[in-house]
């Protein structure tokens, strides 16, 4: 693997596991009532998979030009991190709208 490699692995885990801490922190801000606290992370952590978005994108067109055959544990962690962090997302946002709407009655 080439540092380059391992420095775009090291992107996409940082800023899908801040995005996944975001969404956490949605979840326990519409817990306590505060909806509009939730939807600002939920925001905040979209924005951080938009920037995990753009090294993978890269590896993704590498791929496709034949410029690398590597598979490696550490970008598959990297996947894992957006795979999981996609389902986090939809967690999030469904419990906060569970949560508002049980509030709400």
């Amino acid at each position: 693997m080439t540092e380059e490699m391992e420095l775009i692995c090291f992107q996409v885990i940082s800023s899908a596991g801040g995005a996944k801490s975001n969404y956490i922190s949605a979840i326990q801000a519409a817990k306590e009532g505060r909806f509009d606290d939730a939807r600002e992370m939920i925001k905040a952590g979209d924005d951080m998979m938009v920037v995990a978005h753009e090294p993978h994108n890269k590896l993704l067109m590498w791929e496709a030009q034949g410029r690398t055959d590597i598979v490696c544990v550490l970008l598959i962690h990297a996947e894992d991190q957006m795979m999981s962090c996609e389902v986090f997302k939809q967690l999030a946002v469904e419990l906060i709208d569970l949560y508002e709407n049980a509030l709400a009655k």
